[in-house]
């Protein structure tokens, strides 16, 4: 485990934060996206939603989550439709910055909900892992 790895994980235990959950709750079947390329925060839901179309390639009314970052990597916009409307959640960083990755293959990756509130509270979501769900059934089978 990295350093920066170990202090954002002591940051994390030495907050409330875990006691805490994020506005962003993924409806059932919803994916998230995280686009890598930097974004113009002057953007609001429209110039977003465009950017979805145009750039990610994906509806912007499907239900999934879409996380645009500024090149500083200290603000984040999150778009997802939301029955009738459009709903925006934007995160400031005051100190640090988000832990994104600055060189991948394509355009953006996908995270589950856990790397989501990972990457929400400001920690390297790409070098946590969580253990794999265990299932009780399968011993008596």
């Amino acid at each position: 485990m990295s350093e920066t790895t170990k202090k954002s994980l002591d940051w994390f235990r030495n907050t409330k934060y875990i006691t805490r959950t994020t506005m962003i709750s993924p409806a059932e079947g919803a994916k998230i996206y995280l686009g890598l390329e930097p974004v113009d925060m002057r953007k609001a839901m429209d110039g977003l939603a465009i950017l979805v179309a145009e750039t990610l390639k994906q509806d912007p009314q499907s239900g999934h989550i879409f996380i645009f970052h500024n090149r500083n990597r200290n603000k984040i916009k999150c778009l997802v439709w939301d029955k009738n409307g459009f709903v925006l959640y934007y995160k400031r960083l005051e100190k640090r910055s988000f832990k994104i990755p600055r060189k991948m293959t394509n355009g953006c990756i996908l995270l589950d909900k856990h790397e989501l509130n990972w990457l929400l509270a400001g920690l390297d979501f790409l070098a946590i892992k969580q253990h794999p769900e265990f299932q009780l059934q399968k011993l008596y089978q």
